[in-house]
């Protein structure tokens, strides 16, 4: 690989994603071959092993059919007033269109809601990205596993609620109104003060997109390094880039070279 030259902003950035984070006793620095490092919680240590090793195989799987290989970034949590069900089944419709689009027989989509594995109820944001960050970088660090990334926007978002650009807001507004009477579940968030009308309709008609997830953040700097890399590598080059799509878009020949800020990376602290 021949030498890199990194810009002032892009070393702000790195300084800035791994600034210590306060240290629990169950709690360590864990660092993946690409150097995106986390503060993890050793008790989840082996499940995220258990589950790198089974998507990879998965991932081979598919390969081994003949098929392209899609990652998909999109936000699953609750955070800035959304719900977790609710993009749970965004992430699944999400995925289904994305591989609709290119061709069942030809593509799979990586969909980190349905393959997060089921030993990681409780884990954070930091144990997640450790775990994803292993599976997207692959064993040479050159994301060779995959062959696209995509990137959930507004789009997404808009065409699972049936939003036309008229009225969205008093529309998603209806939608939470009939979500709250039809299902217990969703009720009962809403009960616990843990989601609220206003916060769920402004999350979804003016922020749900990637631009607004800590993880999908790291997601889209994976990705940066990995061309980064690859741009360096003699096998590779710029024109063996993984292309990266945002809603619905390939991005612009820019967005390949362009970090975001840093989501869940970070050391914890000595």
């Amino acid at each position: 690989m021949s030498r890199r030259f990194v810009e002032p902003a892009l070393v702000l950035l790195v300084a800035l994603a791994l600034a210590p984070r306060e240290a629990r006793a169950d709690h360590l620095t864990l660092c993946t071959a690409i150097d995106f490092c986390y503060c993890v919680n050793s008790d989840y240590r082996n499940a995220i092993a258990a589950n790198v090793a089974r998507v990879r195989e998965l991932i081979a799987r598919n390969k081994a059919e003949g098929r392209a290989i899609g990652y998909l970034s999109i936000p699953l949590s609750a955070a800035g007033g959304g719900s977790f069900a609710v993009n749970s089944d965004i992430a699944t419709k999400t995925a289904q269109k994305v591989t609709a689009r290119f061709g069942a027989s030809a593509t799979w989509v990586l969909n980190p809601g349905a393959e997060a594995g089921d030993k990681m109820n409780g884990a954070s944001g930091a144990d997640f990205m450790y775990m994803w960050t292993q599976i997207l970088e692959g064993r040479a660090g050159l994301g060779e596993d995959f062959d696209f990334f995509y990137f959930a926007g507004p789009s997404d978002f808009a065409s699972y609620f049936g939003l036309t650009g008229d009225g969205d807001l008093v529309r998603l507004e209806s939608w939470f109104d009939n979500r709250s009477a039809t299902d217990p579940a969703f009720k009962q968030v809403v009960d616990q003060g843990k989601l609220s009308k206003t916060g769920f309709r402004n999350y979804y008609g003016l922020r749900a997109s990637v631009g607004f997830s800590y993880g999908s953040h790291d997601e889209w700097n994976i990705a940066h390094t990995i061309n980064e890399r690859r741009r360096g590598a003699t096998d590779y080059g710029i024109a063996n880039q993984l292309p990266i799509f945002f809603d619905g878009r390939p991005v612009t020949p820019g967005g390949y070279e362009t970090p975001a800020a840093a989501g869940d990376v970070g050391r914890c602290v000595n």
